[in-house]
């Protein structure tokens, strides 16, 4: 990538988050520029909703790219965009919102995900869509829209992704890329085409679902109104890009066989990129494309982050507002194993590799001896325990895994580190500089637009701050206990069965001190 720093092309990613929208310019040599974010409510009218409102998210990126591009002495070669996955809308004749925009945390289809899951053909449909049967996915979602809000339902042109509906705007198409398509349970992976059985189910038709590009597909560009809105060009090339966590192993660097990105913020996941889309076969993992010869096969937790701070609330009040590290603290003085005790973190239900909506929260193996740091410590190594038990679906379904490259806000704290690598049993690299799932739509933009060979580049332009490698007794502790809590998982579902049935007839659970993120 030669000539001097100033003549080296910018691409500007924006990142459709949650709960914010951040755009971050980046050069070939992947220097960042400029970024700026901007955030917005997820709002819980009722339990289980976790919606937002699209106008915000619109909003959003249009501040943060006009920011951006004000603060760049050069030109802006393009955009490129990463969204959050799972996301729907549901439009009118004129390309307008009907509906609220329901994100993955979104379960009130729990009921019909959990039906579709007792069917014949669920694993099937997992397999051939890559997408588990879960409330977090749009097929559910729909199939719930139609039994509940039939003349809604029946109002609907064209159903999208929040991202599909900013292209709109921007560029006048309706299309959506193939990752974003992977992640509806609605589009045949193998195929790369919208999946009859699936339509048929969620009681739609192929016409109202946005035309299918790959995701280094580079639309006409800016119209003039969204020139003026951004200050950049009319014109201005925009790449469709793709889903954050695809993109976020390109922000790593986690690009080969074998380098699986581990992400802890509010949830977590784990993904390892591979050339062929697959599932395992008890369908454990997720399959979401990238591009048409890169595909990234995992897991998301919904419990990561928020379980500490949980243990806060509920555990250490007496802390404060910010007790993050007299938490951690008090969860360093418990030994490894936490005496004997044993948390199933599923405080929002869980995803990987259950993918079930009925699971809640328990302690095992409490005693008299315990106390609140054996508590804490006890959350934390759940949270790792479930990611261990993800990582090894990821290897169930053909991959091997020889190191891992983590990111998130736990990454913070020395003690979480090492409880990862421990109950990981692989070393775990901690990469600096790079804001994810953004820098990975710059370099799919820079690839789509010519300006480097290959995404591959990555692995080279993402520097390593530390490697924490797995203590010999502590991972041997806790491979010991990964078992117990698969099987107390199955042992206690029939239970978790049984409070979703007698929840109407007893008191309203508490709402969580803030929605899911």
């Amino acid at each position: 990538m030669g000539g001097s720093a100033a003549d080296r092309p910018v691409v500007i990613g924006v990142d459709i988050g949650t709960t914010s929208t951040k755009a971050v310019a980046y050069d070939t040599d992947g220097r960042q520029l400029g970024s700026h974010a901007v955030g917005y409510p997820l709002d819980a009218p009722r339990p289980g909703h976790a919606e937002q409102d699209f106008e915000l998210i619109h909003a959003a990126v249009l501040e943060t790219v006009r920011v951006v591009v004000a603060g760049l002495a050069r030109p802006v070669a393009g955009l490129s965009f990463s969204s959050a996955m799972h996301s729907l809308i549901g439009l009118d004749v004129h390309g307008e919102p009907l509906t609220p925009v329901l994100t993955w945390a979104d379960s009130r289809a729990s009921g019909q995900a959990e039906r579709l899951r007792a069917g014949a053909n669920a694993l099937a449909l997992h397999r051939r869509t890559g997408t588990p049967v879960h409330p977090m996915a749009p097929l559910p979602k729909l199939v719930w829209y139609a039994e509940q809000k039939i003349r809604l339902f029946e109002q609907v042109a064209h159903w999208v992704g929040s991202k599909d509906l900013v292209l709109r705007r921007l560029c006048g198409e309706l299309v959506t890329d193939h990752s974003l398509a992977s992640g509806t349970g609605l589009f045949d992976i193998h195929r790369l085409a919208w999946d009859p059985e699936a339509l048929g189910i969620a009681g739609i038709t192929e016409a109202q679902l946005p035309r299918l590009v790959p995701t280094t597909g580079v639309l006409p560009g800016l119209t003039p109104a969204a020139a003026r809105a951004t200050g950049l060009p009319a014109g201005t090339p925009v790449v469709v890009g793709a889903g954050d966590g695809p993109l976020a192993n390109l922000g790593l660097g986690a690009v080969r066989p074998g380098v699986l990105a581990c992400s802890i913020g509010t949830s977590g996941a784990l993904r390892v990129m591979v050339e062929q889309p697959a599932v395992d076969p008890l369908g454990g993992v997720f399959c979401y494309a990238l591009t048409e010869r890169r595909w990234v096969v995992g897991g998301a937790i919904n419990n990561g982050g928020i379980v500490l701070g949980w243990t806060g609330d509920a555990l250490a009040p007496d802390l404060g507002e910010q007790p993050e590290e007299e938490l951690l603290a008090l969860a360093a003085r418990a030994p490894v194993g936490s005496g004997g005790l044993i948390m199933l973190p599923y405080l929002l239900s869980e995803r990987a590799p259950h993918w079930s909506a009925l699971p809640r929260g328990a302690y095992v193996g409490l005693t008299h001896g315990h106390r609140r740091e054996h508590l804490i410590r006890a959350a934390l190594e759940g949270v790792c325990q479930q990611l261990a038990l993800v990582l090894r679906s990821v290897q169930a379904a053909g991959n091997e895994v020889r190191e891992v490259r983590a990111s998130g806000g736990f990454a913070r704290s020395p003690l979480w580190r090492q409880m990862l690598a421990d109950a990981l049993g692989l070393p775990v690299r901690f990469p600096a500089g790079h804001e994810g799932s953004s820098f990975g739509a710059a370099l799919l933009g820079m690839q789509a637009l010519g300006l480097i060979p290959s995404v591959d580049v990555a692995a080279d332009l993402v520097r390593i701050d530390q490697t924490v490698t797995p203590d010999p007794a502590a991972a041997a502790t806790y491979a010991a206990l990964l078992p117990l809590h698969e099987e107390l998982y199955e042992a206690l579902l029939p239970t978790f069965g049984a409070l979703r049935r007698l929840s109407p007839n007893l008191p309203p659970e508490p709402p969580p001190s803030e929605p899911p993120q």
